[in-house]
């Protein structure tokens, strides 16, 4: 079978006063913390993960990329399967499992891009984590299901506009969520982009966003 692009999401909210107390507990640093992938479970992609073969790329990931400290993510999926550093988001931490969920910490990086997800994240836009790998699928018994066959390889977790699984949620690290406010999910993502950029790129100013 011929290898191809495999994206699957994994959703998760946070809010701005969250994002906020996790860089007062992290010396500025935001870091979220949650479920990254699941396995042996059908996604909204029709996909399913056999936990034996997602637990070997997870081990892999986690002894090379998160212990070298190079565990980069980008923001939105590029049509490929290379990591580009000029849009790298993020850094995963620590990997771990929590029954057929992998759970991680990720830390939210000062990169241009970086500061683009914190201010989406801080303005409780909702996001997802998505799963970036190659491999090839073998269709199941059941309509519209296949399973991720052996020649998987993970790549990364990218940060993504379109979540799709149900059921996983991320929030920054030791943070109490008894302090969680609601905020609309409509909030304009453009605008935040457009003032992120104008603010790396161009050092104007735009008008400041209302709550």
């Amino acid at each position: 079978m011929s290898k191809t692009l495999l994206i699957d999401y994994t959703e998760f909210k946070v809010s701005p006063q969250m994002i906020t107390e996790s860089e007062q507990r992290n010396d500025g640093r935001v870091i979220v913390s949650g479920v990254l992938q699941r396995a042996n479970a059908k996604n909204q992609n029709g996909r399913v993960y056999p936990k034996d073969i997602l637990a070997r790329e997870v081990a892999e990931y986690s002894r090379i990329n998160v212990a070298e400290n190079r565990a980069l993510g980008e923001l939105d999926h590029p049509e490929s399967s290379v990591v580009n550093l000029q849009n790298v988001s993020h850094n995963v931490r620590k990997v771990w499992w929590k029954g057929d969920d992998v759970m991680g910490e990720v830390e939210v990086l000062g990169t241009p891009s970086g500061n683009i997800l914190k201010e989406l994240l801080r303005a409780g836009i909702k996001l997802g984590i998505s799963s970036r790998g190659l491999g090839s699928v073998k269709e199941l018994q059941e309509a519209g299901t296949v399973a991720v066959q052996d020649d998987f390889e993970l790549v990364c977790w990218d940060f993504v506009s379109n979540p799709s699984t149900h059921g996983a949620f991320m929030r920054p690290d030791q943070v109490n969520e008894s302090v969680v406010k609601k905020f609309n999910k409509y909030d304009k993502v453009t605008n935040i982009i457009n003032q992120m950029l104008c603010d790396i790129t161009c050092k104007c100013s735009l008008p400041k966003r209302t709550k």
